[in-house]
Order: C-alpha cells, then structure tokens, then sequence
C-alpha cells in the first residue's frame, strides 16, 4: 500500500483543482509572486557572496552545486515568510486585475 503524500504542494493541487475559476487565478497568481521572490531572493544570496563561499574548495561541478544550492535556500527562505515580496506583488496584481473588471463591467 502507497503511503499518502500529504505534502503542501500536493494538498495544494488538490485544492486548487476543486477550486472555482477566479479563486484558481488568485492561486496561480500567488504561485507567480513566490516564484519570482524566490528567483529576486537567490539572486540577492548569489550577489551577497554566499555562492562564492559554497564554490569554495568543493572541486570539480562545484559551481553548478553551489547554484542549485543557494536556490533552494531561497525557496526556503521564501516558504518561511520571505521578505513579503511575493505578498506585495500578488495584492498590487489582484487589485489591478480587480479593477480591469470593475471597468469592462460598468
């Protein structure tokens, strides 16, 4: 018997599949901010020197490690509370596509 993945990502799809079309976009809406606080959060940790520092002495493809590394430390970073980046940017994207309604509405 397979154990049950319960994981937040599954339990995510999960939800985001029974969801109505417009809570659907302010899901996947909400998934593009953390994406791209993810991606602004490793470029910060890559220009801080934090690569630089994973790169040191670790040999031959070390530099592909580091990388892969230090976009998972964003990721974690992220999934955690962040910098409320991803919250900002999905408020300002939701009010404006709420307003680009409210206009071909009226």
């Amino acid at each position: 018997m397979k154990p049950v993945d319960t994981s937040p990502q599954v339990q995510n799809l999960k939800t985001l599949r029974e969801a109505k079309p417009e809570t659907r976009n302010n899901v996947e809406l909400l998934k593009k901010a953390r994406e791209f606080e993810t991606a602004f959060v490793a470029q910060m940790l890559s220009h801080s020197g934090l690569a630089k520092a994973l790169n040191a002495n670790s040999g031959f493809g070390g530099e592909a490690f580091s990388s892969l590394l230090v976009e998972q430390y964003a990721g974690q970073i992220v999934d955690r509370g962040g910098f409320g980046l991803a919250d900002k940017i999905y408020e300002q994207l939701r009010d404006k596509e709420v307003q680009n309604v409210d206009k071909t509405v009226a």
